[in-house]
């Protein structure tokens, strides 16, 4: 059984059941006002800090644990609760007594071949390829209705479905995962569409779902032309900034920065693309240190000292999105709570940083995977990460008419920044650490 992701707990008074595998005796409701209460006393504080009415969220579960008869009913109930607790982070982990307990989920190998994304009150598809694109739909295009509700319903009504069984850290995290890994579903699911090009004209589009890959890589519209080191891809914007797309924050990244930055060389501001971020395990240091002048420190949050053979002391412009998690997160939030950069995203990023621990429950059957505090207590107002995310300094949402025309508004947005720096925004300012703009490369 995979490891399954989610958080909360609740049961009562259940009868206790046999465990067939191993002939004992399992208290499957045991098991769950156990975990009700353990997640209460471990992960209180944040409970507090998310607001959470735990009693309230976890009564109708503690209910349902009293008709639990299966291990694998019990699975599915644990994660049920812990997607209570609002932790992106969360798990239910089997441990060896359950190692064959079969827990069916609903197929979701499918999907529509589009991604969505909110730009006021109104819905468009962001992305657009395979099943979706065959069938005329295209990026830029208005979202009226999906299935005969209107967008803003039938996203309502997914986002619930989703939430009651995956826990995400903050709002901005559940909504960025519907409009992405959240369309999925069987294959053959028909998803009808109502959409409304630029010009004002009205389409119905069908699309049937068939395997797909429903996981977002980042930019919508990358600049053209790029290397790759790693988990990273990097070159030159349209207008000749640097640019530097970090997929993952794994040790590697600051063996992979140096070959980035020593490729593209002297240029007037760097962007660096954290959208889809999926986290991993970095030296902080190491990383910052690439954005300071060798022989120089900065200490406008924290400090920190100039590393690695190859750094940059220029402007950069950093872009978020709530797909932004973990370590991920820690990374973008050293050039916003640090002062090194400039931050702008559609939204905060997914708030999912935390110090977690492992809850062990009576049967033996499973072990709950849970956050306890927050990371990176600094940020925010020393209210740290998790349950919040980074925020942008400036939060910039896609333009249709960008979109329909293949272009990023986000890094359109960031090269515009980097052509008349926010400065009086940012406490680095390169002047003051030797930088020199090399104008006309």
């Amino acid at each position: 059984m995979r490891l399954l992701r989610s958080l909360p707990v609740l049961l009562a008074f259940a009868a206790v059941v046999p465990f067939a595998r191993a002939g004992d005796k399992v208290d499957l409701a045991g098991d769950v006002t156990f975990a009700v209460s353990a997640l209460e006393k471990e992960c209180g504080a944040l409970l507090a800090a998310k607001k959470i009415d735990w009693k309230k969220a976890t009564a109708p579960l503690l209910a349902d644990a009293k008709k639990l008869k299966e291990p694998a009913e019990l699975a599915k109930l644990l994660v049920r609760l812990l997607a209570r607790l609002e932790d992106g982070h969360c798990e239910l982990r089997p441990l060896d007594a359950a190692k064959d307990v079969k827990v069916e989920w609903p197929d979701r190998s499918g999907g529509p071949g589009l991604f969505l994304c909110r730009v006021g009150k109104k819905y468009f598809v962001k992305s657009a390829w395979a099943t979706a694109a065959e069938v005329g739909v295209e990026p830029g295009m208005e979202v009226l209705s999906i299935d005969e509700l209107s967008a803003e319903k039938w996203m309502t009504k997914r986002i619930e479905s989703i939430r009651d069984i995956t826990s995400f850290s903050t709002d901005q995290q559940a909504f960025y995962y519907t409009c992405h890994w959240g369309l999925a579903d069987a294959i053959g699911t028909r998803m009808e569409l109502e959409l409304k090009d630029l010009a004002g004209a009205k389409k119905k589009r069908t699309i049937t779902f068939s395997k797909r890959n429903q996981v977002p890589n980042g930019p919508v519209f990358p600049p053209e032309g790029l290397e790759t080191a790693g988990d990273l891809a990097f070159g030159r914007t349209a207008a000749g900034y640097g640019y530097v797309h970090l997929r993952r924050m794994k040790e590697s990244v600051v063996d992979d920065l140096d070959r980035a930055l020593a490729k593209i060389g002297d240029v007037n501001g760097l962007v660096l693309d954290f959208r889809a971020n999926g986290g991993g395990g970095f030296d902080h240091e190491a990383f910052i240190g690439r954005f300071v002048p060798a022989g120089k420190s900065i200490a406008f949050g924290v400090s920190h000292a100039s590393a690695g053979a190859v750094t940059y002391g220029g402007p950069i412009v950093a872009i978020v999105d709530a797909g932004v998690r973990s370590a991920g997160e820690t990374a973008a939030d050293l050039f916003k709570e640090d002062g090194r950069g400039y931050v702008i995203g559609e939204s905060a990023t997914a708030g999912m940083s935390s110090s977690k621990m492992t809850i062990e429950l009576p049967s033996k059957l499973f072990a709950l995977y849970v956050s306890t505090r927050s990371n990176h207590a600094r940020a925010n107002g020393g209210k740290g990460l998790e349950g919040i995310g980074v925020l942008p300094h400036e939060v910039v949402e896609y333009d249709p008419k960008d979109l329909a025309a293949k272009r990023d508004t986000l890094i359109l947005r960031a090269e515009a920044l980097l052509a008349k720096f926010p400065q009086e925004k940012v406490p680095y300012d390169p002047a003051q650490f030797g930088w020199k703009s090399p104008v006309g490369k």
